[in-house]
């Protein structure tokens, strides 16, 4: 079963938000979308979409759905760059570890107007994995 857009939508919000209050207060604002995000890979369960769910005013079903797998695939690419930006961070490399966050900035901004950049990532991952079992086995 997938899950409801206006779900995924709304952690998209939440990591834009996250980002752009850690560009006005403190880095360490940005270990929250971290967090969520590491119990999100560990338990396949994102605490911040449980919240919304609350909010659904009908059965999640009715929503458009998006892909569960490809959910967790993007959540991976953000729970990473989101670690590197902390990490570099703490690491007095402030340049750097902006650039990991701004990199998570654009790709859930982006998601929310419509465009998901790890979807396009995985696809071509796939596509790859695909051709290169093509051929070996012409081989």
């Amino acid at each position: 079963m997938g899950i409801p857009k206006p779900l995924v939508q709304f952690n998209q919000t939440f990591i834009v938000a996250s980002v752009v209050l850690s560009f006005f207060t403190t880095t360490w604002v940005l270990l929250a979308p971290f967090i969520v995000g590491i119990i999100t890979l560990l338990t396949k369960q994102n605490p911040i979409m449980k919240v919304g769910k609350q909010f659904l005013r009908k059965e999640a079903s009715f929503y458009r759905l998006e892909d569960r797998d490809q959910q967790l695939f993007n959540q991976w690419i953000a729970t990473s760059c989101l670690g590197l930006s902390l990490l570099f961070f703490m690491v007095n490399l402030p340049v750097v570890s902006a650039a990991f966050s701004i990199m998570v900035l654009i790709a859930a901004g982006v998601a929310l107007m419509g465009y998901c950049i790890g979807c396009t990532i995985r696809y071509r991952y796939m596509m790859w994995k695909y051709k290169r079992k093509k051929q070996k086995q012409a081989a």
